[in-house]
């Protein structure tokens, strides 16, 4: 069913592709991020203004096809089930695609949507997101309203929230051309919600308000158990001269609960290390977040980073600093207790409702050389500390990772990547990252339009 689906998607694809022809091909959608080389460093969306002469829309595809050679061990038994490492050898992973659609709706008005054809925790079509963005609101007559918008845009929809300045340079499914690197930082945060969100810009300086239903899905069911969650963006992003840009941002994200909230387990697409530190029983689209860390910040949450970024002509700096604090449950949908209840059902109740915290820190260093800079090498460092689901004490985890990459075209792109992960020894020794790593080579070839 899901391969019927997946083929009738990619039929439907051509077929639209056929008839439009060169207007899906060659349509310019305003303020869009490119899909391709040029839209990397791209963070928030371009605004400019243009005319409107009617309807217009583009289709455009990112496809990723990896290659791994990663190797792994744990300090945890080896002859018992759970602990087992699943063994991991050189061969491709399944190849995986983003399908993107924007429409031009309007003047200053556009839509955008995100379907994953294929993705390694969802194989088959699944959509994203999507959004309509209005950086113009030519149906509402008034002079004042022009003023604000000259320095203003709305955006509402099911859409990727805007936490975070790392959002913008990671890996999503088959869209992997703004990321210099396989991987995504080892708390990985993007989330799909519900809501809108309203973002001033001017001379340099950037504000953003938003509030989301703070689940990855919309649900009337269970309203005891949720909140909205709000989001707040303050920084400064200017080009200085010809050779030296810099931009610096903090954001925030708070929600009181949440069923189901997904900030740091969000990604419908899931990690590109496939299998590593997993038991022998594990599948690719189950144990979809290999390599990654995720806290179990489910309910209550409130999340503050800040992004340093400078671009000196080739060389990029990007860091990140981040602390979050929350519980996996909140009162109202936390494991009830009864008069039969055990002693391990009230622990597992106080640990529900136990605030832990996280920090993460992470810096990318890339240098882009050649006439378009269409070469790089890059190196990363990222480590996330913080007490994980009903233990006693904190754990630690660090990556390091270097790159080399190529981009043929502004559209076709190849990258290496040498990663190297320890967990530590703080883990419980019935976890296979007790004493966890592994490292190895990463090859992924890429088309984005």
């Amino acid at each position: 069913m899901k391969t019927a689906t997946l083929r009738l998607a990619l039929a439907g694809a051509a077929m639209v592709l056929a008839s439009a022809g060169a207007l899906a091909q060659n349509a310019t959608i305003d303020n869009l991020r490119p899909y391709d080389k040029s839209g990397i460093n791209v963070f928030e969306s371009p605004k400019s203004s243009s005319d409107f002469d009617g309807l217009r829309w583009r289709m455009g595809f990112n496809f990723v096809q990896p290659l791994q050679m990663l190797e792994h061990e744990s300090g945890a038994s080896q002859t018992v089930a759970a602990t087992t490492l699943k063994e991991i050898g050189t061969d491709f992973n399944t190849a995986v695609a983003n399908w993107n659609v924007d429409a031009q709706l309007a003047k200053g008005v556009r839509l955008s949507v995100t379907t994953y054809l294929s993705a390694r925790h969802h194989q088959e079509t699944w959509v994203k997101g999507g959004f309509i963005q209005f950086d113009e609101l030519p149906f509402l007559p008034f002079g004042f309203v022009e003023d604000v918008m000259e320095y203003t845009t709305i955006r509402v929809g099911h859409m990727q929230v805007n936490y975070g300045d790392a959002q913008f340079r990671r890996s999503d499914n088959g869209n992997v051309v703004y990321n210099p690197f396989v991987e995504n930082y080892l708390l990985d945060a993007f989330a799909t919600e519900i809501g809108a969100e309203v973002l001033v810009r001017h001379s340099g300086f950037l504000g953003l308000v938003g509030v989301t239903n703070g689940e990855i899905k919309g649900d009337v069911g269970g309203p005891k158990t949720k909140a909205p969650a709000f989001l707040f963006k303050g920084g400064y992003d200017a080009q200085l001269n010809e050779d030296l840009r810099v931009r610096l941002t903090g954001s925030l994200y708070m929600t009181e609960k949440a069923s189901n909230g997904t900030l740091y387990d969000g990604d419908r697409g899931g990690s590109h290390y496939y299998y590593v530190l997993e038991n022998a029983a594990a599948s690719a689209t189950a144990q979809f977040t290999s390599g990654r860390i995720n806290p179990n910040l489910d309910s209550k949450l409130t999340a503050f980073v800040i992004n340093p970024f400078v671009k000196f002509q080739g060389l990029e700096l990007f860091g990140n600093i981040e602390f979050a604090n929350g519980t996996s449950k909140s009162a109202d949908n936390a494991l009830v207790l009864t008069p039969t209840s055990t002693k391990a059902d009230s622990a597992t109740r106080t640990a529900q409702l136990e605030e832990r915290e996280w920090m993460q820190i992470a810096g990318d260093v890339v240098y882009r050389f050649g006439s378009t800079e269409q070469f790089w090498v890059g190196a990363r460092y990222n480590t996330a500390t913080g007490k994980p689901f009903k233990y006693t004490q904190e754990v630690e985890v660090s990556r390091i990772a270097a790159s080399l990459g190529w981009f043929m075209t502004d559209a076709i792109m190849a990258k290496i990547e040498y990663v190297s992960q320890d967990y530590g020894d703080k883990w419980a020794t019935t976890d296979t990252k007790y004493k966890g790593k592994f490292n190895g080579i990463m090859i992924e070839a890429s088309v984005g339009f």
